[in-house]
């Protein structure tokens, strides 16, 4: 997924920063974003770029980024594939691409509130969408993008998308 990326990248939704932080080792110009400052502080001891903003709100390099980066299912990202595939596409540069993490042919491609758990502690509920292998095309062709190429690899689906 990460040979996909071009330079510079835009990791949507990026956590703790294990992929912005492999990019910009591979020498790609890589940047986090992520709603959650202790992701934004845990990027940035590991040694990565990284800002806490929300992908529909303002991000820097409008237009100029060669790779959204969509991985972990953030293509799930407010609840919208469609709303998230059309900001992606605000944001890279002309013939920019959408690397985006898939659910396995067969997944629905459907919009939930979910909240997540761990041991004692839940979050608020939040909405989020899921994406099929199968149900990437449409969904390209919907949100203005010319292309979408699936791959599979160690078990895991993805797409992309330019």
């Amino acid at each position: 997924m990460l040979a996909r990326c071009g330079d510079p990248t835009l990791d949507v939704g990026s956590g703790p920063g294990r992929l912005t932080v492999a990019l910009t080792r591979r020498g790609v110009r890589a940047l986090g974003i992520d709603v959650t400052p202790r992701a934004v502080r845990l990027t940035r001891l590991a040694g990565g770029r990284a800002l806490c903003r929300d992908v529909f709100g303002h991000v820097p390099g409008g237009g100029r980024w060669a790779t959204v980066l969509l991985a972990d299912g953030n293509i799930g990202i407010g609840g919208d594939p469609e709303a998230l595939l059309r900001r992606a596409r605000e944001l890279l540069r002309p013939g920019g691409e959408v690397v985006a993490e898939l659910g396995p042919p067969g997944t629905a491609t459907r919009s939930e509130r979910v909240r997540l758990r761990r041991d004692d502690t839940v979050t608020g509920w939040f909405a989020w969408a899921r994406v099929g292998a199968d149900g990437i095309g449409p969904l390209a062709r919907r949100t203005g993008f010319r292309r979408a190429e699936v791959w599979t690899e160690a078990g895991r689906w993805f797409g992309v998308l330019g």
